[in-house]
């Protein structure tokens, strides 16, 4: 890790951090002992109401990172806004919301509130009649509530962008602006991310004051522990049977598919119903609760797979997620990088198999390969229908 571009080798335990024992007990409730570098590099500076740039891998502890200074912070004698984060997806924001959550369990009078898009507006009504501290909002949704005059956020004193990068490629930087431009009394901001864009150094160079940098590279103990795969085959009609072969033979209890459409996606979740598998399948015209009570099903072990399109790849904490399935090849390298990092979560081992079936696939999966810089073995079914691992040099 590195912050402030010195090179920084230490191991950080949340008990030397001054935490409350409020947050103690929530995080030993969880079994977490040790913090992630991120956690230990950007807390402190939270705590001192610093300005933070953190660049660091997704499945790293970015969300407890920023999550815990904000708790500490809060008043829970205060009827106003305190702590804002702000994300670029409503399943983002609803993992925000959950992590906040189990922080608070022993902490009284703390209130969250949850505010995105796809929902009536209407029933974010009554979080807000709560008079919440912290609120995680979509940006698009938090702008409906401030031109209702429904939320206020000119108390807030803590600002969070999480996935910075994303949000700003998704078009809300003028939102994101009008915000940041309502909060006069702000004492730090944020900016999460797995990229440092130019656009995010625009937002640092306006809106922060000499702000402490972490990099927490991708490499050693922070690179997720997931074995990779591609496996070439000679048509898409392999790709069923595939996938369900190795379902079996890993005995992956919970794993994740991606398709590139809706379409797909909705197909693969019925062609696995018909073999027997449970599975339920998101993407983004499906309906919001919809599709909460199935990431719910998911997480508790009432489904073995998750079908999905990239909406689900990012925002998604959920750390036993034991093989992800790339049904099509992704159309972008980042696309592959954050659908793999769902699994091999919390130092847990996990695997990540990519099925090519056209030699448009067999292109994308090389520039992959060779832009991430990273072992993808290369499977193919030889004379006996058994997938056989091919020599790398085999493959190039």
């Amino acid at each position: 890790m590195e912050i402030n571009g010195e090179q920084v080798q230490e191991t950080y335990y949340y008990r030397d951090m001054g935490l409350s024992e409020a947050t103690m007990k929530a995080l030993d409730k969880k079994g977490f002992v040790q913090a992630t570098p991120i956690q230990g590099g950007a807390i402190p500076f939270f705590m001192d109401w610093k300005d933070v740039v953190a660049k660091a891998p997704t499945g790293t502890g970015k969300t407890f990172a920023f999550g815990i200074p904000m708790v500490e912070h809060v008043d829970p004698a205060s009827e106003e806004v305190q702590g804002l984060i702000l994300a670029p997806t409503r399943e983002l924001a609803i993992q925000i919301r959950d992590d906040l959550t189990e922080l608070c369990a022993f902490r009284e009078g703390v209130r969250t509130a949850c505010l995105y898009g796809g929902q009536p507006i209407e029933k974010q009504f009554a979080q807000l009649k709560a008079k919440p501290q912290l609120v995680v909002a979509t940006p698009g949704r938090l702008m409906d509530h401030m031109k209702r005059r429904t939320v206020r956020v000119d108390r807030v004193q803590t600002v969070v962008l999480d996935e910075a990068d994303r949000m700003l490629d998704m078009g809300f930087i003028q939102d994101v602006t009008r915000i940041l431009d309502r909060m006069p009394n702000r004492r730090n901001l944020g900016l999460f991310s797995a990229t440092i864009s130019r656009e995010v150094m625009d937002i640092s160079w306006v809106y922060q004051r000499d702000p402490a940098e972490i990099t927490v590279r991708p490499v050693e103990e922070n690179r997720p522990d997931i074995q990779q795969y591609q496996i070439e085959l000679l048509g898409r009609e392999q790709k069923l049977d595939t996938m369900v072969a190795l379902l079996e033979g890993g005995q992956y209890e919970r794993a994740i598919a991606f398709c590139n459409t809706k379409n797909m996606t909705d197909r693969l979740a019925g062609l696995l119903k018909m073999r027997g598998v449970s599975c339920e399948a998101i993407h983004g015209d499906i309906q919001q609760r919809v599709r909460e009570r199935t990431l719910e099903k998911f997480k508790a072990g009432k489904l073995r797979v998750l079908v999905a399109t990239d909406v689900a790849a990012r925002g998604l904490d959920i750390d036993d997620v034991d093989a992800v399935f790339n049904y099509d090849v992704p159309d972008e390298q980042e696309y592959y990088i954050h659908r793999i990092g769902r699994t091999g979560r919390a130092k847990k081992h996990g695997v990540a198999y990519t099925l090519m079936a056209t030699p448009g696939e067999y292109v994308k999966m090389r520039e992959i390969a060779r832009n991430t810089r990273t072992d993808i073995q290369l499977l193919k079914y030889d004379q006996d229908g058994v997938l056989t691992l091919v020599e790398q040099n085999q493959s190039t």
